[in-house]
């Protein structure tokens, strides 16, 4: 141990080599001290007394091991020794200050040899920042630790060319794999699934994690567990870097979404199949907004999905935005509703939809969407309007036929009775009266064979009309029953091409026309009608659906009111009319069009609101043109009879009465029943003498046909007239097989009933 003398030629010696001088010792971090191989201090700095809170003085008494607890010290003591023996060395030991405080410490030593004598230089660095940030290295990676144990998701490290270094406890478990058979082996193979064109080569995804190697790369991949199940897998990569910034390994963080898959699969299914169904689908909010369009929706409204989600219903099919409102308040109170509604398609058109909502709600019983299913049901609400249309025409019909059979059956002894009338008269009033009176029969008669015309398309006798004689004969009904106020006008060549139709028919066509023209103009104006001939080429009739050819065209134009465009679309349709209830039916125009259709024609009309309205009607001309001669007026001097019995049978006493005088007087017997079994009991008696049986065919008792089908087998070269006063389309063939071969319709007159009798007899 050196003595005090030996310390102090140290200290000397030092001083005088200057090896540490004030200089050195003060620009050296932390404590610098330099203490013979006893630990005795012989020269220290300041950071020394900063440090430890001693003085100058106070460090000079006090001995190196004095700043630290007793336990260390021994162990201190060895390290001493070793650095002596070695050269140098360090360690880690708690520096205590004069207040009592542990500061860490790391202590490093190295040997100096002066005038032979060797002595330790010590340093001591505070360590407490690096203590604690290693602490806090420590517990982070222990937290670490649990975290990647504990968690919920798949965790791997792998290297550049695929070769796993790490998975975690819920990885192997989720895959079934030890983490013996896992590491080292290639992902491909193992948890990725080896398909025809996997590769091995995950240069692809390396490259995408190298070019940002601080971004997350996330991808979707199909992976396989031990037992080959296919499982889908979220990951997450992120690039470990080395020191050098290079990437070492990738750090992959995997989540199962293979239900998510087979949910969004199935959904993906259903709304597959929810896209076929024909009907409109919709989901919607609680505020209306949809969440839901199927490919059905797309095709009845016309909006495409992409258009449609996110708005409201109310905005996008409903022409009445409280109507919405107010059903879906009936959705939320009852849960449901179910109804028929007019919807607007994407171009503002009108449909009819059944529709049928209900109220989602979800596991806590709270309302969440409503689901509407509309099925558009325009065409068949039009096709349900049309079969009524057709039943209630239908029971026109029925009704038109009982009523034109009780009506001509009226109308039939006053036609008779007229002309007998007239012969007992002379007065040229009462003869213009008769004539009124048959002017307004045949009027009445008319009328039902228009009812008739329209609700069982009942044809009436085609004749070669000139079209010239009929606008002359209308000329005169206008002069004579339209207001003064409203002019006529007639224009037509001098020479018209014929058509070959129903007189009474076109009449009725176009006085009905002159009637609407009338009825637009009260306050008078003029009336045109007028004939022209055209030639419809190919084109032109394939233009108009008609036929090539030439025709004739009628016109009637007024300056009238007009009509708005959504009324010159209905105008043709049964029942329809503008007119105030008790003047009008609706049924003028659709019988028109019915009669016009049937002719082989076409009609047209055009008009604006307050310029008038313009009816055309072209119908087929006949090939051979020039004057017709109109029927010629009856004969004054009307067939007689010979005294030739005919049966008369009819249960009508008027037409009983009125026929059978009317017989009796112009030369022929008559035998009268007013049923058919009256009628049989009569011809038993008197067959020989009966020249022509005249029956009605609907009688009560025993009824015409059964009658005929009676007497027959007792003769059947036996003449029989059918009568009815119920028109029919082609009445012989509808009497074929009774062995009737004449039929009368009522009502008739005297000269009609003549006529057809006269020729009747005179058959071979």
């Amino acid at each position: 141990m050196p003595t005090d003398e030996a310390r102090k030629n140290a200290e000397a010696l030092l001083q005088r080599e200057k090896l540490f001088s004030d200089t050195i010792f003060a620009s050296v971090p932390g404590i610098l001290i330099l203490c013979d191989q006893e630990g005795r201090f012989l020269r220290w700095n300041r950071s020394l007394e900063i440090v430890s809170g001693y003085s100058g003085e106070e460090v000079s008494r006090m001995h190196s091991l004095d700043f630290f607890a007793s336990h260390q010290r021994p162990l201190l003591l060895e390290k001493m020794a070793e650095v002596f023996s070695l050269g140098e060395g360090s360690i880690e030991a708690g520096f205590i200050t004069k207040d009592g405080r542990t500061i860490p410490f790391l202590l490093t030593g190295r040997t100096v040899i002066l005038d032979g004598a060797t002595f330790l230089v010590g340093l001591g660095m505070d360590i407490s920042e690096r203590k604690e940030a290693g602490m806090a290295l420590l517990e982070s990676e222990r937290k670490y630790r649990e975290l990647v144990e504990n968690a919920n998701s798949i965790i791997l490290r792998w290297t550049r060319d695929g070769c796993l270094t790490f998975v975690n406890e819920f990885g192997l478990k989720f895959f079934d794999y030890t983490v013996e058979e896992l590491i080292g082996q290639h992902v491909v193979g193992t948890i990725v699934p080896e398909f025809e064109s996997t590769s091995r080569d995950l240069r692809p995804l390396m490259d995408e994690i190298v070019k940002d190697p601080k971004a997350f790369e996330k991808n979707t991949n199909e992976n396989m567990r031990r037992n080959g199940e296919r499982v889908w897998i979220d990951w997450t990569n992120k690039a470990v870097l080395d020191e050098q910034g290079q990437i070492k390994e990738v750090l992959s963080i995997g989540t199962d979404i293979t239900e998510r898959r087979r949910a969004e699969a199935q959904i993906a299914e259903q709304a597959a199949f929810l896209d076929k169904a024909q009907d409109a689908i919709i989901a919607r909010s609680l505020d209306g907004r949809v969440l839901f369009w199927n490919q059905g929706a797309e095709n009845v409204y016309g909006w495409k999905r992409e258009e449609a989600l996110g708005r409201t219903v109310g905005e996008l099919v409903y022409a009445d935005p409280c109507a919405h409102d107010e059903i879906s308040q009936r959705v939320l109170a009852d849960g449901e509703w179910s109804g028929e509604l007019r919807h607007l398609t994407k171009n503002r058109r009108e449909i009819v939809v059944e529709s049928r909502l209900t109220l989602i709600r979800d596991n806590a019983g709270n309302a969440k969407s409503v689901l509407g299913i509309n099925t558009d049901i325009t065409e068949k609400k039009i096709i349900e309007a049309q079969f009524l249309r057709a039943q209630r025409m239908e029971s026109i019909g029925t009704l038109a036929g009982g009523i034109a059979h009780d009506l001509n059956n009226i109308l039939t002894p006053i036609l008779m009775s007229i002309d007998a009338l007239k012969t007992k008269t002379f007065d040229a009033q009462a003869v213009k009266m008769l004539d009124s009176i048959g002017a307004s029969a045949k009027r009445g008669a008319d009328i039902v064979r228009q009812v008739l015309t329209f609700a069982r398309g009942i044809q009436g006798e085609r004749i070669e009309i000139n079209p010239k004689h009929l606008l002359q004969d209308l000329e005169l009904i206008i002069k004579d029953i339209f207001p003064k106020d409203i002019r006529l006008r007639v224009s037509m060549p001098e020479e018209t091409w014929t058509i070959l139709g129903d007189p009474t028919q076109m009449h009725q066509v176009l006085l009905n026309l002159c009637l609407n023209a009338r009825d637009a103009m009260p306050d008078g104006g003029d009336l045109r009608l007028g004939i022209e001939h055209y030639v419809f080429d190919e084109a032109r009739a394939r233009n108009l659906q008609s036929k090539p050819g030439r025709y004739v065209k009628f016109s009637v134009i007024d300056q009238g009111t007009g009509m708005p465009p959504e009324i010159l679309d209905k105008i043709f349709e049964p029942f329809f009319t503008t007119k105030d209830i008790n003047k009008g039916t609706g049924l003028g125009l659709s019988t028109v069009s019915a009669i016009v259709k049937s002719h082989g024609g076409i009609i047209h009309v055009s008009s604006e609101v307050g310029e008038g309205t313009t009816f055309e009607v072209d119908l087929p001309a006949m090939e051979i043109c020039g004057e017709t001669n109109r029927p010629a007026p009856e004969e004054a001097a009307l067939p007689r009879g010979n005294g030739e019995m005919i049966l008369l049978v009819d249960d009508e006493e008027p037409i009983l009465a009125v026929t059978s005088q009317t017989l009796q007087a112009f030369g022929y017997r008559v035998l009268t029943a007013s049923d058919g079994a009256e009628g049989l009991t009569l011809y038993a008696r008197h067959q020989p003498e009966i020249a022509v049986v005249l029956t009605d065919m609907r009688m009560p008792v025993l009824d015409g046909a059964t009658m005929i089908q009676t007497l027959m087998p007792l003769n059947p070269a036996q003449k029989i007239i059918a009568a009815s006063g119920l028109d029919m389309d082609d009445p012989m063939t509808k009497l074929a097989g009774t062995g009737v071969r004449h039929f009368l319709g009522k009502p008739y007159t005297p000269g009609t009933l003549l006529k057809l009798l006269r020729a009747v007899l005179d058959e071979g």
